[in-house]
């Protein structure tokens, strides 16, 4: 999935709970996000516009302008809007679960039905193992190299890939236990 795809489907995310200017959507997708995900105007500005003439956002103007203050716009879903982030987020292919888009995924599972929410993170699962085969590979290598420096960086990446795994195999526990408490009928008395 595209950057701009993602984008859309954190802003579409952002604004289902309810009408926001463009500086409170830039500023809740920083807390939903994470400092190291800054957003600029320079690429949700366009990305707005885009999705109005898409089709999937309305504008509103709030205020009028007077003297120094301009009206301000605000941005709400349409119905083809939310129909987009359904579909979106009841999708779980394997761009779901890579790095550009796992977080903006993530961050969206209240809204993600549970069989959905399980796809993604045993998919995330499966490409962290990978990762954690390649980067050992790479640990191997760098040792046979005498490099001190490289094979700190790739030891840290080592740490950082497992201990995502063990998160990882930890939500998906939690996900599994949730989903046979539902259909345990005798929790249902």
């Amino acid at each position: 999935m595209a950057r701009t795809d993602m984008l859309l489907l954190a802003i579409l995310g952002t604004l289902a709970e309810r009408p926001l200017h463009g500086y409170e959507i830039r500023k809740r997708l920083g807390s939903q996000l994470g400092p190291f995900r800054a957003l600029s105007y320079g690429s949700l500005y366009p990305a707005l516009k885009r999705m109005v003439s898409d089709g999937l956002l309305a504008v509103d103007e709030e205020g009028a302008v007077t003297g120094t203050r301009r009206s301000r716009i605000v941005y709400r879903l349409t119905h083809a809007g939310i129909g987009r982030l359904q579909d979106e987020l009841a999708s779980a292919g394997a761009s779901a679960w890579e790095d550009d888009a796992f977080d903006v995924r993530f961050a969206m599972f209240t809204r993600t039905d549970a069989a959905t929410r399980l796809r993604i993170l045993e998919g995330r699962r499966m490409r962290m193992a990978e990762r954690l085969e390649e980067i050992s590979e790479g640990v191997r290598a760098v040792r046979e190299r005498h490099d001190a420096y490289t094979a700190e960086l790739q030891r840290h990446g080592l740490e950082r890939v497992e201990r995502e795994v063990e998160w990882l195999d930890q939500l998906i526990e939690n996900e599994r236990a949730a989903t046979r408490g539902k259909d345990d009928p005798a929790d249902a008395g």
